[in-house]
């Protein structure tokens, strides 16, 4: 679900994305069992890579995802490997892709549309700038615990 942040061994985390690519020459390929392929073969790759798809619409001509992704994949690295990995699917469940008018070994344009999907900006701008008043609030409530001070009786 959108909008609750994740937990790995070592960071907790929210890092939501809207990814949007198209066919190379943005050809209208997407659809029947090509489209169910492509679904499919996004959302099984995702798992793989540990990557939530939260929406996914493929439309005859671009896909669209909203996906959240760990910290430890880069969104670069995961375009690279649904990319790749879905244009080697394609080409070899559907060969008459590769010959003309079709584009050769490429099946996807070489770039892609992404933005972040999270917290509001005026949110995140008052807990920065607050952050430093609560932190000092914390360590005053630490400092009453006495934690360095030796126990007494010693």
């Amino acid at each position: 679900m959108a909008g609750k942040y994740k937990k790995l061994s070592h960071v907790v985390y929210k890092c939501d994305y809207h990814i949007v690519w198209t066919p190379k020459y943005r050809f209208r390929v997407l659809f029947g069992e090509v489209k169910v392929l492509v679904e499919n073969d996004i959302r099984m790759l995702c798992e793989w890579k540990g990557v939530e798809v939260i929406e996914l619409n493929v439309q005859i001509d671009h896909v669209h995802i909203v996906c959240s992704i760990p910290p430890k994949v880069s969104v670069s690295e995961l375009l690279g490997t649904l990319k790749g990995k879905l244009a080697i699917k394609v080409f070899k469940t559907y060969p008459k892709l590769k010959q003309k008018p079709y584009w050769g070994n490429h099946f996807w344009s070489r770039g892609y549309f992404v933005t972040t999907v999270g917290v509001d900006e005026e949110i995140i701008r008052r807990y920065v700038k607050y952050q430093e008043g609560e932190d000092k609030k914390e360590e005053t409530q630490t400092r009453d615990f006495d934690l360095f001070s030796p126990p007494s009786g010693s």
